[in-house]
């Protein structure tokens, strides 16, 4: 039988801006060198969208420190230009987002609007297909092997690094990653060989600098960190010295990973081919959501990249799912106030969800959160 046209239209959407505080400040070595202040705070931008035959979908993008609002404000100015399409349209509606606000580029803050839209738009088509998105995109795994970094940051006492890596692994977290970066390597490589004698050589250890290094001290630490036969070295340079990450990723036996701070595909593609890591960190709200995230996933196999989704563990699960080789995604608790439900966790990997969509709901907390909101469209 010919396929039928869907007649099924986007009729409402909601934007919401919420903000979710942190129990800690945060600091990495970007608070430690000035470059930053301690974070106590994320911003959300949701979108909740509703179609003229009652299908709905939830998606969600965020910023830290700063650019909340300005990705709300964006969000507000292009959501009327999906009033009355398909929904399931969605690789166009990207580019019909995009355009709407073309003057001010296609990547950074503005993209990082439309991946709500777009992460909404996909977790509607999933629910409508009453499967899990990792389901609906061809999933190679119903799990995926998941490390901590939320107990490693640098303003942790070692002796409480020590606890929390504990804690996670009895938790049944697979991997534990450690900050770096701090002024004096030397309590950089204290830190770390404390954390590997503690919990052992068959535990996964990674190590994050947050771009905090120079070239020649990349080089030092990278070396020093050899023997530690770590996982990966994380941002030993800053996200867009493609070369200095290649020169290290050619010379250490020790992966480099890297691409989290990157805001397109197009810039992910310019790092693949520098071949400037060896683990591709890429964030699907940050690119602007799942329709490029699948197009960087596709340009990393055909390079025969690894990779290892940044942040959001809650969207990235069902990505990294996705994936032909074994990936690792980040386990962050930070988001789970927003959501009703929690995923699951045994034998250091993280489940994948069964639930049709994302399987995601907000909480009544991430209302309470909630500063700003504006609705678009008529709820049919």
């Amino acid at each position: 039988m010919p396929g039928i046209a869907s007649n099924d239209r986007i009729e409402w959407l909601r934007l919401s801006s919420c903000y979710l505080p942190l129990a800690t400040p945060i600091s990495d070595a970007k608070v430690l060198t000035g470059r930053q202040k301690p974070m106590t705070e994320i911003a959300l931008l949701f979108v909740e969208v509703v179609t003229r035959d009652g299908h709905e979908g939830l998606g969600f993008s965020y910023s830290k420190r700063a650019g909340g609002p300005g990705q709300f404000a964006h969000a507000k100015e292009i959501a009327p230009a999906l009033l009355g399409e398909d929904p399931s349209d969605i690789a166009k509606l990207w580019n019909k987002l995009c355009w709407a606000g073309a003057s001010v580029g296609r990547s950074g803050l503005s993209t990082q609007a439309i991946g709500a839209f777009d992460v909404a738009l996909y977790d509607l088509k999933a629910r409508r297909a009453r499967l899990p998105l990792a389901k609906l995109l061809g999933a190679y795994r119903d799990s995926v092997a998941c490390y901590n970094t939320s107990g490693g940051f640098l303003h942790t006492p070692l002796e409480q690094l020590l606890v929390n890596a504990s804690a996670s692994i009895e938790r049944g977290i697979g991997g534990i990653k450690l900050k770096v970066g701090q002024p004096d390597g030397a309590l950089d490589l204290k830190r770390v060989d404390a954390v590997r004698r503690h919990l052992g050589d068959n535990v996964a250890l990674m190590v994050d600098a947050n771009q905090q290094w120079d070239r020649p001290t990349a080089q030092r630490m990278c070396r020093t960190f050899e023997p530690l036969r770590l996982v990966w070295i994380e941002e030993p340079l800053d996200a867009y010295d493609h070369e200095g990450h290649a020169a290290l990723a050619a010379t250490f036996d020790t992966p480099i990973a890297t691409g989290e701070m990157l805001t397109s595909a197009m810039e992910h593609g310019d790092l693949i081919r520098h071949r400037a890591a060896d683990y591709l960190m890429p964030d699907a709200p940050r690119v602007g959501g799942i329709t490029p995230y699948l197009k960087i996933a596709a340009q990393a196999e055909q390079a025969g990249l690894m990779i290892a989704p940044h942040f959001a563990m809650e969207l990235h699960v069902h990505l990294a799912a996705t994936y032909p080789t074994e990936p690792w995604v980040e386990h962050f608790d930070w988001l789970e106030p927003l959501f009703n439900e929690r995923l699951e966790i045994a034998g250091g990997r993280m489940l994948v969800p069964d639930r049709p969509g994302l399987g995601l709901s907000l909480s009544e907390q991430a209302r309470v959160w909630t500063r700003e909101q504006v609705e678009v469209g008529k709820r049919p």
